[in-house]
């Protein structure tokens, strides 16, 4: 791998919870910790801390989290590859938010201590 990533743990466990396209951000969406709102033509889709999303909403629970350590040029190729690519290729599945400075990638909580291991493997350097 010609591309070496510096990475950081974001602290928490995560859900992903699904709305419907014209819901309004719900007042639990806000607060401390990583969080992103995806809106498309059918869904809103809303990361945050799991402990903050209601029992009645359709999510996907238990999720750890690392991101990329930027700015990371807009132009970069191959990142988001080099990434998810030694994941998948293990098994892992994985749920990816990109912010303007870098990159989160989510993974099951199961599979957390494989995932860095994984991609330390891959030549990815976590920091300390």
């Amino acid at each position: 791998m010609s591309i070496a990533v510096k990475l950081r743990s974001v602290s928490g466990v995560y859900g992903v919870a699904r709305l419907g396209a014209a819901s309004p951000l719900p007042n639990w969406f806000d607060g401390p910790g990583f969080s992103a709102a995806i809106r498309a033509g059918d869904e809103l889709t809303l990361v945050c801390l799991q402990e903050r999303i209601p029992e009645t909403v359709e999510a996907e629970l238990n999720w750890r989290c690392f991101r990329s350590i930027g700015p990371i040029p807009f132009n970069a190729t191959g990142i988001v590859r080099s990434l998810i690519e030694p994941l998948s290729a293990n098994g892992i599945g994985v749920f990816v938010v990109c912010t303007f400075d870098g990159e989160h990638i989510l993974v099951p909580g199961g599979d957390w201590d494989k995932s860095k291991n994984v991609l330390e493997r891959a030549g990815h350097i976590f920091e300390a």
